[in-house]
């Protein structure tokens, strides 16, 4: 009866999990069951509702990273294990996103040292850990392979499967029972398509993270946040292929030419406002986990998030 109240929503949105800790045979000191919303967010009492998680995304090879997060980090993107420790200790995030900068390189080959890399931040950070692998379909099978062996046992969220290249990843992550990150690019045809694709192929609905593709404020978001809204409008009113919640990331705001040419000193506070909307305007939207590269984004995202939550409870009661 509720699911009626809400705008005629008849269907909740499907749960995934992410992280393993000890008890469920992982090593995580925190696991997530992220959706299982049943309206649109920040709408109503939302006091028993989680606000959306923060990942803090890393690499392995700097030198394919912005220049700004390379040079307010300094010496700490040398090392991916230290820098993935700093953004669970210091920066506060709920998960660390691991992007395997290093396949980018030309002619990648080196396979093996992907296992050693995604272990070392396995070792260094306690959280649930998403991984980005190769893209490059050539190598996609062994990276996914190599990734989802190194973390067996941690339910690890495996991106990106895509239209076209989707088999590799999905391979991965049912020999090893990861999930995966499913992107579709800003349509909700085609974000279904590819859900149920992954589906016939074996991967279960509770293993499926929805990727709209995100684009920056100002540079393509209003599409995203109006296909992120046709996406859970679809969900909530029964649509099954598309009930998965969604992830989003701020990262392409940090390439934009308002960002890009700001002048001295004024760089990093633009590169985080930038982050900052582009996350809360994501959030209003649906997404359940927001992806920032930039320190100083993580402790104003929280608090404006905590704000919306709070807003939102006090609607609810009165």
């Amino acid at each position: 009866m509720q699911y009626e109240m809400n705008f005629g929503w008849t269907s909740p949105i499907g749960e995934v999990l992410l992280g393993a800790t000890k008890n469920d045979g992982g090593t995580r000191r925190v696991s997530y069951r992220i959706g299982g919303g049943s309206t649109l967010p920040f709408l109503e009492d939302m006091s028993t509702t989680p606000a959306p998680l923060i990942a803090f995304e890393v690499c392995d090879n700097p030198a394919f990273w912005s220049p700004i997060i390379r040079d307010y980090c300094g010496d700490l993107v040398t090392s991916v294990s230290e820098w993935a420790k700093k953004a669970d200790t210091d920066y506060r995030a709920d998960l660390i996103r691991l992007h395997l900068t290093s396949t980018k390189q030309r002619n990648f080959s080196d396979i093996a040292s992907l296992g050693p890399v995604v272990e070392s931040v396995l070792s260094a950070t306690s959280l649930p850990l998403i991984i980005e692998g190769s893209n490059e379909p050539k190598i996609d099978s062994e990276v996914y392979q190599k990734c989802g062996e190194a973390g067996q046992g941690e339910r690890l969220l495996l991106g990106t499967a895509e239209a076209g290249k989707y088999r590799s990843i999905a391979a991965a992550a049912l020999a090893y029972n990861h999930s995966i990150i499913a992107q579709s690019p800003i349509d909700i045809n085609l974000a279904k398509q590819l859900n149920i694709l992954l589906k016939e192929i074996g991967v279960q609905r509770d293993h499926i993270v929805i990727d709209p593709y995100t684009g920056a404020l100002g540079y393509g978001f209003e599409y995203s946040f109006s296909a992120m809204e046709r996406i859970r409008f679809s969900a909530l009113k029964g649509d099954t292929d598309l009930a998965m919640p969604m992830i989003c990331s701020a990262a392409d705001t940090l390439s934009i030419k308002e960002v890009r040419e700001a002048g001295p000193g004024q760089q990093d506070e633009l590169a985080i406002q930038w982050e900052l909307f582009t996350c809360l305007a994501a959030a209003a939207a649906g997404a359940e986990i927001l992806c920032v590269r930039h320190p100083g984004t993580l402790a104003p995202l929280r608090k404006a998030l905590a704000g919306m939550k709070q807003k939102a409870h006090t609607a609810g009661v009165h």
